[in-house]
């Protein structure tokens, strides 16, 4: 790197002409550099690599619904999207990275004090790295999700384009506000597609995941048997599971220790997540409260190291995993779960929060016409304040500039990958109808 980058404090013109020089490493329309190499190993290889230290007897599941969609397969490929762009150049301005960047990452949930809110909720592959890595990948999800849709190339193309005018223009507006108004910003003008998520949120009660989730048992409530996505746990791995707390408790601050204190213990279950968390390992708990019809659902999730950690030279190898997601999410979002923390089983990382409250995604159905532009918009937005929070604005918004080039970078680079991975997908279809790998469908 060209020069040490200024120190935050620094006179704002001087930053952003630091982040001016960053494209002599790579330029804005750089970013749209992508051609799969020949050596790039065979799919099944960098399936089976990527999914090392997880539960085996779970993967077939996984590959099943990576199957059914080249977005779907997107979603479960994360390690390979990060193995194959990790190699081209970047621009060597790091933040606080998401890691899972793409558009059903993001949803709705309840804050501290109740109010629903809208913003980035899974960090299982956060990391400090170069910036563009989430938007490269949110780009990308665009492009797949918008074709899934039924939305031609030429919508998510202007969505692709959206998608970083509304990050270089809110990256600007945050390397000019202060701190602490940066650190509370909101963000405004929701528009109607975002809204019915919201409105999807306020259905989903603790009391509603108590009957999804739950039966009726001997003496007290039990989950549900659905295998393979859903099973009770009893004897020594709930055990283990139970006796995880304590330490968990000690990770949340003190007024939300007084919280769970008011909660015991009911029963404990397995549950089969997302598409990309699956073949981790993943309990649930039923707490019960002090008064009837008072549920806690406490979710306690295997985490595994970043996807991006092997490509980045300064990854801490040592650190908790669960802590390492933990922090990530409370960097990222303006409020965040109250019941955040980590512990360990059986020498494993965990992360522990709340689960299914009051949470939603979109419906990627929805996304096409106005409603792709429309959540392209409020991506940026979302995906520039989180990054502003964590690293300089300044140096970011002088390398993003106002020109349309980065647009048209991010642009050729999406469609690009995208086309990668629709042809990964196809192979994944192959291997599956050959023998060569395992996969459930309709779970």
């Amino acid at each position: 790197m060209r020069g040490q980058q200024p120190s935050r404090f620094a006179p704002l013109a001087a930053r952003l002409a630091f982040g001016r020089s960053r494209r002599s490493a790579v330029s804005r329309i750089g970013h749209g550099q992508w051609k799969g190499s020949h050596q790039r190993a065979d799919i099944v290889d960098l399936l089976r690599q990527a999914n090392k230290g997880r539960v085996t007897a779970l993967l077939p599941i996984k590959y099943g619904r990576m199957a059914t969609s080249p977005f779907a397969f997107f979603r479960g490929a994360a390690a390979i999207m990060a193995s194959d762009i990790a190699d081209l150049p970047d621009t060597g301005i790091r933040t606080q990275l998401c890691g899972d960047a793409h558009v059903l990452n993001l949803g709705a949930f309840a804050s501290p004090d109740g109010r629903l809110l809208f913003d980035i909720n899974d960090f299982d592959e956060a990391i400090h790295g170069p910036w563009e890595w989430d938007l490269k990948r949110l780009a990308t999800s665009f492009v797949l999700a918008g074709r899934e849709a039924g939305a031609p190339d030429t919508q998510c193309a202007d969505a692709v384009e959206t998608l970083a005018l509304s990050y270089q223009r809110s990256i600007a507006e945050f390397a000019r506000m202060p701190a602490l108004e940066l650190y509370r910003h909101p963000i405004g003008g929701l528009p109607g597609s975002i809204h019915a998520v919201l409105r999807q949120a306020q259905h989903e009660t603790p009391l509603d995941t108590l009957d999804r989730l739950t039966e009726k048992g001997a003496r007290r409530r039990v989950f549900k048997n659905r295998k393979p996505l859903l099973t009770p746990v009893r004897g020594a791995t709930a055990g283990k599971v139970l006796a995880a707390l304590p330490t968990y408790r000690n990770t949340v601050s003190d007024d939300r220790q007084i919280v769970l204190d008011a909660y015991r213990p009911s029963c404990v279950g397995f549950k089969v997540v997302g598409t990309g968390s699956i073949g981790t390992r993943d309990y649930i708990v039923l707490l019960d409260g002090q008064v009837p019809k008072d549920p806690l659902f406490l979710q306690i999730k295997e985490e595994l190291h970043s996807c991006w950690a092997p490509h980045l030279k300064r990854a801490s190898v040592r650190q908790h995993q669960g802590r390492r997601v933990a922090q990530a999410q409370h960097r990222m979002q303006t409020l965040s779960d109250p019941f955040l923390g980590w512990t360990r089983i059986d020498r494993r990382d965990y992360l522990v929060r709340q689960l299914s409250d009051h949470k939603a995604a979109i419906d990627p159905a929805k996304l096409k016409g106005i409603a792709l532009l429309e959540y392209a918009l409020v991506c940026g937005e979302l995906f520039a304040r989180a990054h502003a929070r964590n690293s300089d604005p300044g140096v970011i918004g002088g390398y993003c500039g106002r020109s349309n080039r980065l647009g048209k970078g991010l642009r050729r680079f999406a469609f690009a990958y995208a086309n990668q991975t629709t042809s990964d997908h196809k192979a994944l279809k192959r291997a599956i109808q050959r023998g060569r790998i395992e996969a459930l469908r309709g779970t």
